[in-house]
């Protein structure tokens, strides 16, 4: 059934079929998430068969930030410093933002993915690695005579991360000029997600122009500050407790002062946040509510891809038309498929299976 809301913007449509969501956000006065899941729901309806964009496309995700070649090391016993220590080494694909439209591309998302690569080999590895999964890279930008990111980490023998080297100043050159050359490709997306590997003067730019709703991950309490002074533009958050910490300047102890931190995130003019607990769960808060949801139960192998899982899954399930209780759940169900994989990205991860462990949750 259609409704209400659904018949007012067919009749616009009808109307006007060059009518672009901007356009119908305007006047219907909602947010342009709104618009993109009220358009995909008359898609799946059938209301929709139409000829010109807004009528025809599919909604896609852009997804802005890193991709490293990730170097990642286990030992097989606890570490000890100053040593070598026995275990296993693998190169592998990464960085926050190719991770998270990774998994939003195992999910099912259209994903366009923009990024700055060197002119070497690992440079064609990761777009490769991407194209493989259905990553649109055509906008990403290659920087001539720079050297593509690369990410060194160490985990212990459980797969927690011990300490890491990162060697990303490439993304000091993905300024807003370039961007401002893709800026029609994000305006048509029905989200568009951000990492904070990107310099503060490019977040900034994208927050002031960008109407498409932006999604961060702040990366890291290193990263995180470049949020400042532009984070109340930006649609959703999802930080980790220490990242929370920061932002919102409220040491978080105890649950009280969680609840405080998120209020003072959303008081910047935020939507929603999703504070990740770790063992502890997750906070969803936006403005008429704050639902701590637990973790769901995973058999811990590799604990480095959960928040970029995460971060994917919020946003798949925003695409989906979901409000915030079910985003939070769909991204604690695929954090925990995401860690019981040896490798960064789990990918046997589907929508399926995020949907099966929420109801499996659920029963328990």
């Amino acid at each position: 059934m259609v409704t209400e809301r659904e018949r007012q913007i067919l009749e616009w449509i009808r109307e006007n079929p060059s009518i672009t969501q901007k356009e119908i956000a305007d006047r219907a006065q909602i947010s342009r998430s709104s618009v993109a899941v009220h358009i995909s729901n008359l898609m799946r309806k059938g209301a929709i068969l139409g000829r010109q964009y807004v009528l025809s496309e599919k909604p896609y995700a852009v997804v802005i930030g890193g991709a490293n070649m990730d170097i990642a090391g286990k030992p097989q016993r606890p570490l000890v410093a100053h040593d070598s220590n026995p275990g296993t080494v693998r190169l592998s694909p990464g960085g926050a933002g190719r991770n998270i439209a990774h998994n939003m591309a195992l999910l099912g998302c259209d994903v366009h993915f923009i990024s700055a690569f060197g002119d070497d080999g690992h440079a064609r590895e990761l777009q490769e690695s991407c194209r493989a999964v259905g990553i649109d890279v055509t906008d990403s930008i290659t920087i001539p005579g720079e050297a593509t990111s690369t990410y060194l980490f160490i985990m212990d023998e459980t797969g927690d991360m011990e300490l890491a080297i990162s060697d990303m100043g490439i993304y000091d050159k993905l300024v807003p000029q370039l961007l401002e050359r893709k800026l029609d490709l994000i305006e048509r997306a029905a989200i568009c997600v951000v990492d904070t590997n990107i310099p503060a003067e490019t977040l900034r730019w994208l927050a002031e122009h960008v109407t498409t709703p932006l999604y961060c991950d702040p990366v890291s309490t290193a990263k995180a500050p470049k949020l400042r002074g532009a984070l109340g533009r930006f649609h959703t958050l999802k930080p980790n407790r220490l990242e929370a910490e920061v932002l919102s300047g409220i040491a978080i102890h105890d649950e009280e002062s969680l609840r405080l931190a998120a209020n003072k995130l959303l008081d910047t003019g935020l939507q929603q946040v999703f504070i990740s607990l770790d063992t502890r769960g997750l906070l969803c808060a936006d403005h008429e509510q704050q639902i701590l949801l637990p973790i769901m139960p995973s058999n811990v192998v590799n604990a480095t891809g959960a928040g970029d899982s995460m971060m994917a899954a919020i946003a798949w399930s925003a695409l989906e038309g979901e409000g915030l209780r079910a985003q939070g759940l769909a991204g604690l169900a695929t954090s925990s498929l995401a860690v019981e994989s040896a490798a960064t990205i789990n990918t046997e991860i589907t929508a399926d299976k995020v949907r099966e462990r929420i109801a499996h949750a659920h029963q328990d």
